[in-house]
Order: C-alpha cells, then sequence, then structure tokens
C-alpha cells in the first residue's frame, strides 16, 4: 500500500526534479507533489512524496526529517488525510467552520437567512449619502456655482477730501464738535 509523506519547509525555488533526486537515495518516489498558490502561481513552500513500500517511507522519514536541504532543515512525516484535521478557527462572526466533507444547512432553507426555496435577500438598500459621486449630471433647475464675491474691507478714499477727513482717517477717531456745525 503507497505511503505519502508531507515535507515541510522547502525553499520556493525548489523544483519537482530536485525533490525526486533528493529522495531516490532512500527508493525511487512513485508520485511527488508540490503545490503552488492559485493567486501568484508560486510554490507553496511544501511537497507531497508517496513510496509505494512502507518501509521505504519510515526511512525517508528517520532519515531526512530535520536534515538540510539547500540550506533550509526539512520537515518530513506521514501525511495525515483531510478528514483528520481539526476545523480551521475563523476570526469572522458565524458558524463555527466545518471540516470538509461534513455538509451543512443550505442557506437559502434556514430560516432568517432568505427562507424558502431559492435565494431571497430582499429589496435594494437605499444608497449612502455620505458617498462622494463623480461624473454626476447637473441637476437642470440649478444653476451652475458662480465665483465668490469679494468683499472689500476698511475705507475709500476720494481724492477730494479735505484736510480734516485726512486727519480724522489716520488717528482713527473724529471730534464730533467738528461736524456738529454742518448739520
Amino acid at each position: 500500500m503507497p505511503v505519502r509523506l508531507f515535507v515541510g519547509n522547502l525553499p520556493y525555488e525548489t523544483t519537482e526534479a530536485e525533490l525526486r533526486e533528493h529522495f531516490s537515495a532512500i527508493g525511487s518516489p512513485s508520485y511527488v507533489y508540490l503545490p503552488t498558490d492559485r493567486e501568484s502561481g508560486r510554490l507553496r513552500g511544501f511537497a507531497f512524496v508517496e513510496f509505494l513500500d512502507q518501509a521505504q517511507a519510515e526511512e525517508a522519514i528517520r532519515r531526512f526529517h530535520n536534515q538540510p536541504f539547500k540550506g533550509r532543515p526539512l520537515a518530513v512525516n506521514e501525511a495525515r488525510a483531510r478528514e483528520d484535521r481539526p476545523a480551521i478557527q475563523r476570526n469572522t462572526p458565524g458558524p463555527p467552520a466545518r471540516p470538509r466533507g461534513i455538509p451543512g444547512p443550505d442557506i437559502a432553507e434556514t430560516p432568517g437567512r432568505g427562507g424558502g426555496v431559492g435565494r431571497h435577500f430582499g429589496p435594494d438598500a437605499p444608497p449612502r449619502r455620505n458617498r462622494k459621486r463623480t461624473n454626476r449630471p447637473m441637476d437642470p433647475e440649478r444653476a451652475p456655482k458662480r465665483p465668490k464675491r469679494e468683499r472689500s474691507g476698511g475705507r475709500y478714499l476720494e481724492e477730494d477730501l479735505d484736510d480734516d477727513a485726512d486727519e480724522e482717517l489716520l488717528t482713527g477717531w473724529a471730534d464730533d464738535s467738528k461736524h456738529d456745525d454742518d448739520a
């Protein structure tokens, strides 16, 4: 019966040929698999090596576990079946994770989560008001914005002011008795 070994802590640039050659010192492996990451396409840093003989697999574990391969100590042990692994802990709220292979309830048939046959999620939510929209058409009832009017501060001086007015402007206050005669 074939025995599959898990080989961990592999360098990312390892090839199948190099791994097959390394394990051929014990015996010819019947199967070598190097999984790759779905998104990046890069190797994941571990492999599975299968031997047809139980004795060869045990010898490979004894001989290669914690031994350097391309500068890194390998972790070699017998691979476990997926059902034997513990459930993955999630940081998201919701029901606890189930081990693979165990069917769970259909979301559409669960009360309070869409309920009934098919998936009915209710009406669309109204759009959020604080979302910044770009390239929106201008409302025809609203006029385009005009530039702000500049507000000038201070006093305007005319060229034909008398000397008393100039003096008042420079001192900041006027003598009320001078202007009472005019009235």
